[in-house]
C-alpha cells in the first residue's frame, strides 16, 4: 500500500509542534540553520528544494520528502526537475557504495592473514 504523503506531512507537523512546545530552542536552531543556507541568494529557492529532495532520498527521511516535495512544487518544480534531482541522488548513492566497497577491500587487505 502506498503512503498517504499529505496525511503523513500533516501528522508530522503536528508532532513537531508538540516537540517544539517542550523544546523550542531545538526548532528555533533548525530554522536558523535552514534560513542561513538560503541567505546568500546564490541559488533560487526551487534549487534549494531540489537539493533537499536529493538529500532526503540519500538520508532516507520520509518527513523530509513529504515537506520538501510540497515546497519544491510550490516554487515551481516540475516532475521532470524532481526526477532529475533524484537521479543525482541515485548516482551519488551508487558512487558512495563503490567508494565504501573500496574501503572494505582496503580493510581486508590490511588484515594480517589476508
Amino acid at each position: 500500500m502506498m503512503k498517504d504523503w499529505n496525511t503523513h506531512r500533516e501528522t508530522l507537523m503536528e508532532r513537531i509542534a508538540d516537540y517544539s512546545t517542550d523544546s523550542p530552542g531545538v526548532l528555533k536552531g533548525l530554522m536558523a540553520i535552514d534560513g542561513a543556507a538560503q541567505q546568500t541568494g546564490h541559488l533560487e529557492p526551487k534549487v534549494h528544494e531540489l537539493i533537499a529532495l536529493a538529500v532526503a532520498v540519500t538520508t532516507r527521511c520520509d518527513g523530509c520528502i513529504s515537506v520538501h516535495v510540497k515546497k519544491a512544487v510550490g516554487y515551481g518544480a516540475t516532475r521532470g526537475e524532481i526526477t532529475e534531482a533524484l537521479g543525482v541522488a541515485v548516482a551519488l548513492n551508487a558512487g558512495a557504495a563503490m567508494v565504501y566497497s573500496a574501503h572494505v577491500i582496503e580493510a581486508y587487505d590490511q588484515l594480517p592473514d589476508s
